[in-house]
């Protein structure tokens, strides 16, 4: 007896912490989507990040052509902070760039570049 009660309260804490860990992983889920959203929303945003001006983006209306078609981010740019570098200033990288230093200028917050990023990174 005492073992089936010893196994049954074993049982417990492994469900309970297997409950948890999906309840933080619908939370980050939800959070990452939350930020690609917002990224999405800059990006077309004509009056904030406005990447549209320059860069075809797949659902996006009306698009420039002076920079390169944003598609297949992730394979081009696998490191994150390569391209959080770019929106940040690319001129530090390129200094013939006429893209925007959209965090040396302030024109996006630090948390608004990297939803951009997220965003960028599902394309």
């Amino acid at each position: 007896m005492t073992d089936h009660f010893t196994m049954k309260s074993a049982k417990l804490p492994a469900f309970t912490l297997a409950l948890a860990i999906g309840a933080f992983a619908s939370i980050g889920t939800a959070q990452a989507q939350s930020a690609v959203e917002e990224g999405r929303k800059l990006a077309f945003d004509r009056s904030k990040g406005n990447c549209l001006t320059c860069h075809v983006i797949k659902g996006g209306d009306l698009p420039g052509t002076i920079g390169p078609e944003l598609v297949d981010i992730k394979s081009k740019y696998p490191k994150r902070e390569d391209l959080v570098a770019i929106l940040n200033d690319e001129a530090l990288r390129n200094p013939l760039t006429v893209m925007p230093p959209f965090g040396r200028n302030r024109i996006l917050t630090e948390k608004e570049i990297n939803a951009v990023v997220d965003f960028l990174q599902t394309l």
